[in-house]
C-alpha cells in the first residue's frame, strides 16, 4: 500500500492540508496516512503522532523559549517519518518546523518524495533560503503566481496551483436568527488560530466591542474560534462579561457567519483572502512583542502585512499593527469605514479584481491532490 506522510505546524496548514487529502481520497482511496496534523485531518480519519498545540508558538522569542521542546519535535518527527517510510513527505506551510523536518528525512533517506505545498514567502523575506530548498524539496507548490519567478530562477521544480480558500464561492445569506438576534448587524471577528496570538489579541478586541456597544447596541460580534481555541475565547467572553458576542468554532456556521457580516475584524494571515472572498469589508490587526517586531521588520522586504496591499503596493485593507492595534484605534478605523459605505465599496472592487488577477483556473486542491497521485 502506499503512504504519505502529512506535515504541518499550526491549524490553518491542518485545514488546508485536509482539503488537498480528502480530493487525493476520492481519487487512490488505497493510500496509508499519518501526520502532525490537527482536527481536520482527524476528520478524515488520520492520527497525529501528537497534538499539534504542542509546536504552535507564536514569534521570535517564544520559539527561542520553547527551543528544547521544539529540537525534540523535531527529532520525534523525523524519526516517526523515517520508521513509517512514506512514499511522499507532503509538508503545509509553517516553514520553520516543517521545511527543517523535511531537510533532515531527505538527508537520511532519499528515496521519499518531499512536496511541500504553500511555498515560504521568500519574495517577502529571506529570499537566500530558496537555493537551500533544492537540496531536499521535490515539489513546491505555490499559491500566488507572483512567486513563480524566484523558484525557476533556482531551477527549483515547482507548480502555481492557486490558493484554495479562493475556490469557496458559495455566499449565499442564510438564516441565522437561531443563533443571532437578527435585529443585529454581524461583525466577524478573527483572533488567530494559535492561542498564544489569541491570548495577546482577546484583552484588545474586549476593549474595542465594549467601545462599539457603548456606541450603539446594533451589532452582534461573533468571534471565529477553532476546536482548539473556542473554549479560551468562551471562557474570555464570559469573564469579561463582553456583552452582544459570542464564539462559533463549526466550519460551517462560520462560513454562513462570514457570509452574513457587514464587516470584519481579522487577525493579519491566511484569513484575511477567506474575508476577502466572501466579498466583506475588513481591517487587519496584528500584534507581537517589541523584539520580534524589530526582528521581523529587519528581515521582512515590503511594506505590508496583507497579501492584498502587497500586490497593490498600496495600503487597500487598513492594518493596525503593534502600537496602532489597540481598542481606540480598531474603534476609530471601523466607525470610519462603517459610516463611509462608499469607501468599504471601494476597497471590495480593488479586492476583487485583485483575486480575479491571482486566482488559478483550475481547482487548488483538484490540482495539490493530482500531482501527490502522479508520484505513485
Amino acid at each position: 500500500m502506499k503512504r504519505i506522510f502529512i506535515l504541518t505546524g499550526e491549524p490553518s496548514g491542518d485545514k488546508l492540508a485536509s482539503t488537498v487529502i480528502s480530493k487525493l481520497k476520492t481519487i487512490q482511496p488505497d493510500i496509508e496516512y499519518l501526520s502532525v496534523g490537527g482536527n481536520h485531518l482527524k476528520s478524515l480519519g488520520i492520527n497525529s503522532i501528537f497534538n499539534l498545540k504542542e509546536i504552535t508558538y507564536l514569534g521570535f522569542t517564544s520559539v527561542l523559549l520553547n527551543i528544547f521542546k521544539i529540537r525534540n519535535k523535531i527529532n520525534k518527527t523525523v524519526e516517526e517519518i523515517i520508521k513509517f517510510n512514506p512514499d511522499i513527505l507532503f509538508s503545509v506551510d509553517s516553514p520553520d518546523f516543517t521545511l527543517r523536518v523535511a531537510e533532515r528525512v531527505k538527508k537520511i533517506n532519499k528515496n521519499i518524495k518531499t512536496v511541500h505545498y504553500v511555498a515560504p514567502q521568500v519574495w517577502i523575506w529571506r529570499e537566500g533560503r530558496v537555493k537551500k530548498f533544492k537540496k531536499f524539496v521535490d515539489h513546491m507548490l505555490l499559491l500566488f503566481n507572483v512567486e513563480k519567478t524566484f523558484f525557476d530562477k533556482e531551477n527549483i521544480t515547482n507548480t502555481f496551483v492557486g490558493h484554495p480558500l479562493l475556490e469557496q464561492d458559495n455566499k449565499t445569506k442564510t438564516d441565522l436568527s437561531s443563533l443571532i438576534d437578527k435585529e443585529k448587524k454581524i461583525i466577524s471577528i478573527f483572533a488567530g488560530s494559535r492561542n498564544s496570538e489569541t491570548n495577546v489579541l482577546l484583552p484588545i478586541l474586549s476593549e474595542f466591542i465594549k467601545l462599539m456597544n457603548n456606541k450603539s447596541n446594533n451589532y452582534a460580534f461573533i468571534f471565529h474560534g477553532t476546536n482548539e481555541n473556542r473554549n479560551l475565547i468562551y471562557d474570555f467572553i464570559k469573564n469579561d462579561k463582553i456583552e452582544n458576542s459570542q464564539v462559533v468554532s463549526d466550519e460551517i456556521i462560520k462560513s454562513q457567519v462570514l457570509n452574513n457580516s457587514i464587516f470584519a475584524v481579522a487577525k493579519s494571515g491566511t484569513v484575511s483572502l477567506e474575508i476577502c472572498n466572501a466579498n466583506v469589508p475588513s481591517i487587519i490587526i496584528y500584534k507581537i512583542n517589541m523584539i520580534n517586531y524589530f526582528l521581523m521588520k529587519s528581515l521582512v522586504k515590503v511594506r505590508f502585512a496583507n497579501i492584498i496591499n502587497i500586490i497593490n503596493n498600496k495600503e487597500i485593507i487598513p492594518e493596525l499593527l503593534q502600537k496602532e492595534c489597540n481598542p481606540k484605534e480598531i474603534f476609530n478605523s471601523v466607525n470610519y469605514l462603517l459610516n463611509h459605505p462608499d469607501l468599504m465599496k471601494s476597497q471590495l472592487e480593488v479586492i476583487k479584481k485583485t483575486l480575479n488577477d491571482i486566482k488559478s483556473d483550475t481547482s487548488s486542491t483538484e490540482k495539490t491532490a493530482k500531482i501527490l497521485s502522479d508520484y505513485f
